[in-house]
């Protein structure tokens, strides 16, 4: 287990804690990194794209022209494909793009995501997610002391002031521990967590904590 130090919110040592070597400490799997942030963005889109096949555009069928004699090719209808304004052929049409990805490779994922930025210098444990005034401008001056401007804020149960503080800013996402991913994590510079989000973590990484 690796010795971290605890900090508050002016970036000074309050204490320390212990992490867990298999999910702070763990090989970083790229792959496998690779794998969970595809599987995310994919549940993220709406898949409402839409286009008409010629079945389904407004217009005659009837054929435009007699078939021989004008000099132009064969045409039956004004709606195919080959002509400005009609189908579309094997356009696309609204549909799922989510698919199953199982628990022990997202378990994996946010373990590599975890010990990548601990390996970088950019996990950072803090004694708690509290604010006095629940102001925006509070909550840039608490991150701009820990150098952690554009960071991920995990906590184990959700602090009012803290969410309200932090809900306009556009470079950092607060979560509680079941709204940890792969993703946020490797999108922003820093992972912030508190010292009492540690064994959730460990939980929801797949590990139970001694």
């Amino acid at each position: 287990m690796a010795t971290v130090d605890v900090l508050d919110w002016n970036n000074k040592k309050v204490g320390s804690a212990e992490l867990t070597a298999s999910v702070f400490e763990a090989p970083v799997r790229k792959d496998i990194l690779h794998t969970v942030v595809r599987w995310q963005l994919a549940k993220r889109r709406q898949g409402t794209h839409c286009t008409k096949t010629r079945a389904e555009v407004n217009g005659t069928s009837k054929k435009p022209y007699k078939q021989k004699g004008t000099g132009n090719a064969r045409r039956g209808t004004q709606k195919s494909p080959l002509i400005a304004g009609g189908g579309v052929t094997f356009g696309p049409k609204p549909r799922d793009y989510e698919y199953d990805l199982p628990k022990k490779v997202k378990q994996l994922g946010l373990r590599s995501a975890l010990s990548y930025l601990f390996a970088e210098g950019r996990l950072k444990v803090v004694e708690n997610m509290t604010l006095e005034q629940g102001k925006t401008k509070e909550a840039c001056k608490a991150l701009k002391n820990l150098s952690a401007e554009k960071s991920v804020l995990i906590t184990d149960k959700r602090e009012e002031m803290f969410d309200r503080a932090t809900k306009n800013l556009t470079t950092c996402r607060y979560y509680t521990v079941e709204g940890l991913n792969v993703y946020d994590l490797l999108k922003f510079n820093t992972a912030i967590i508190t010292k009492d989000s540690l064994a959730a973590i460990d939980k929801r990484c797949g590990v139970e904590s001694k």
